[in-house]
């Protein structure tokens, strides 16, 4: 059974930065799936970013309303997986979940591709 935590949420002012951080980023340092996704009440969970890691090196994945602000990375030395978010927009305010695959393949933003989750950590951006 393998756990996530999220860490990182809080309130910010138009253009501001933050930085997400998610543990454990993964138990096979050589293949994996993970993702970032944010949901507001009442609305379906949105993918936001994910990261593919495989033998041969990885590749990265954005939503379009993300691409050029946002940037997903893993650290190895700490097993954690970052969202660093910049340029951030009141639009951005959400609950932020980071996601992890069972399998290693990483062909979708499908909420239900992916198996373990954390709790949430929430963003807050003001005008």
């Amino acid at each position: 059974q393998v756990q996530l935590e999220e860490s990182g949420g809080g309130s910010v002012q138009a253009g501001g930065y933050l930085r997400l951080s998610c543990a454990p980023a993964t138990i096979n340092n050589k293949r994996s799936c993970m993702a970032w996704f944010r949901q507001v009440p009442g609305k379906e969970r949105e993918g936001v970013a994910r990261l593919h890691h495989f033998i041969g090196g990885s590749e990265t994945f954005y939503a379009d309303s993300v691409k050029g602000r946002f940037t997903i990375s893993r650290d190895d030395s700490e097993n954690t997986l970052y969202l660093h978010m910049n340029g951030l927009k009141p639009e951005d305010t959400a609950m932020y979940y980071c996601a992890r695959r069972t399998a290693y393949a990483c062909p979708t933003f499908d909420p239900d591709d992916y198996n373990y989750w954390g709790q949430g950590t929430q963003v807050t951006v003001s005008s």
